[in-house]
């Protein structure tokens, strides 16, 4: 009876794709956005990196871009416009640990879309944006 839980555990890592296994944060919370917006959008047809990098320079509601803070070089640190705090860098390249807690993700999300766009972000546009953030390197390289 002992070897029964193991024995579940087992078959459940087992039943988990290879590549789920390895991906990414930004790739599984992308992955997430991805399939979120699919639901929400039956025209939705994936992921732009380049519809992102657009969504992020871009001024928006109150005529700020998520630049505004994070800075156009998002593997660079940023400093928010109106409080001064530092802002680590949004890229995974330059910030390994920026999408490894999905729910700490969304709250972002969250308050920096009501800030930027006056309302709550699209999950369409939250993939593009991981997209775009997931293919920067620091010092420009893609």
């Amino acid at each position: 009876m002992r070897m029964l839980p193991f024995l579940c555990a087992l078959s459940a890592l087992m039943s988990v794709p290879p590549a789920a296994l390895s991906a990414s944060p930004a790739a599984t919370l992308q992955a997430r956005y991805a399939a979120q917006a699919a639901r929400e959008d039956r025209a939705y047809r994936g992921a732009s990196s380049e519809r992102g990098r657009r969504f992020f320079l871009a001024k928006h509601g109150s005529d700020w871009s998520c630049a505004s803070c994070h800075t156009p070089d998002a593997t660079a640190t940023g400093k928010h416009a109106v409080t001064g705090r530092r802002l680590q860098p949004l890229a995974p390249s330059a910030n390994p640990a920026r999408f490894a807690d999905a729910a700490k993700a969304e709250k972002w999300f969250r308050r920096n879309c009501r800030d930027v766009l006056d309302r709550e972000c699209t999950a369409a546009e939250k993939v593009d944006v991981i997209a775009w953030l997931d293919g920067l390197h620091p010092g420009g390289a893609r």
